[in-house]
């Protein structure tokens, strides 16, 4: 297997680059810097035909078309869009993912973003230790969890299993998605629009494609309102950032849990200042156990590719 060319494009888990240096011929993409990328790519390409991307850099079009030999994208994620699935179907690339490994650490996120931000853990925090309750006395009055209507957008693997914990907190579940899931006992709603006016707590869990793009848009973020909250631990590109910016500083949204940005790492800096934020960088997936999870599947799925054995995880 040693004479896998493999390309990884990020530093993204330190136990996958060891194991994947230790395996395969590996190829870092961020030691050649940005501008001679493309040129990196085509000195190397008769050897690389394996590319290992994550939610930040993928395998995108010019990626692939400068890799002639590419036989396999193995993504460091469950999320798919940052690879040009249409390109590799025509190319005849196989596409592999990490699904439920990180299933519990992202559901387990999205409830813990509600929380924080209902009963403002972080600004509670600060309060602490700034001196405030020694000197201002009590904090201020907060928002239960408990009992709040949960519209979830996207029941898949993460949507069910945030729904389930939910459950355990007595919420009522709600969902949006594509078709109705036959068997699950939520209550349908046929667009993220009358979903939101019908919950208290908004969670997007879907997968970003085309038809997900800014599916959180004002009129979304309007029919939840000013007692409403957003929490997104699927992909920013869901939510159209500046009018979530203008609804929190406009009173017309009464908080968000975010995970996930547009421009990452980039934040926008008028949400630095509201406290009725949490701002998270991109975490959902970050514990020691699942992030090892995932890059043994990835190195699984990559030896599997080099042994003519069936992928464990197939996209394409």
């Amino acid at each position: 297997m040693g004479t896998l060319g493999v390309l990884l494009t990020y530093p993204m888990d330190s136990y996958l680059e060891e194991e994947l240096d230790k395996r395969f011929k590996l190829f870092r993409l961020w030691e050649s810097p940005p501008e001679k990328r493309m040129e990196f790519l085509r000195s190397h390409s008769q050897a690389i035909r394996a590319v290992v991307g994550n939610a930040t850099v993928g395998a995108d079009a010019e990626t692939i078309e400068a890799l002639p030999r590419l036989e396999i994208v193995s993504t460091f994620s469950v999320g798919l869009d940052k690879v040009d699935l249409e390109k590799c179907r025509e190319r005849g690339i196989r596409v592999t993912n990490t699904p439920d490994v990180l299933t519990e650490d992202v559901a387990d996120l999205a409830i813990g973003l509600a929380i924080a931000v209902l009963r403002k853990i972080c600004v509670s925090d600060r309060y602490v230790r700034s001196g405030g309750w020694k000197t201002n006395g009590d904090f201020e009055l907060t928002s239960k969890f408990s009992g709040k209507s949960v519209g979830i957008v996207g029941l898949g693997r993460i949507g069910l299993a945030i729904a389930k914990r939910a459950e355990a907190f007595g919420c009522p579940i709600s969902y949006f998605a594509r078709s109705e899931k036959p068997g699950v006992g939520y209550k349908f709603f046929p667009s993220a629009v009358d979903l939101a006016a019908s919950c208290q707590v908004l969670v997007v869990a879907c997968a970003l494609t085309a038809e997900t793009r800014h599916i959180i848009g004002r009129e979304v973020i309007d029919a939840l309102g000013p007692q409403g909250v957003l929490i997104n631990i699927a992909r920013g590109g869901h939510v159209d950032e500046a009018q979530l910016v203008l609804a929190l500083w406009e009173g017309r949204l009464g908080g968000a849990g975010l995970d996930v940005f547009e421009r990452e790492p980039s934040v926008p800096e008028e949400l630095f200042t509201l406290d009725n934020v949490v701002l998270l960088p991109h975490v959902g997936a970050g514990t020691r156990g699942t992030s090892k999870d995932m890059a043994n599947l990835v190195l699984s799925n990559l030896e599997a590719h080099a042994l003519n054995k069936p992928l464990l995880t197939p996209v394409l």
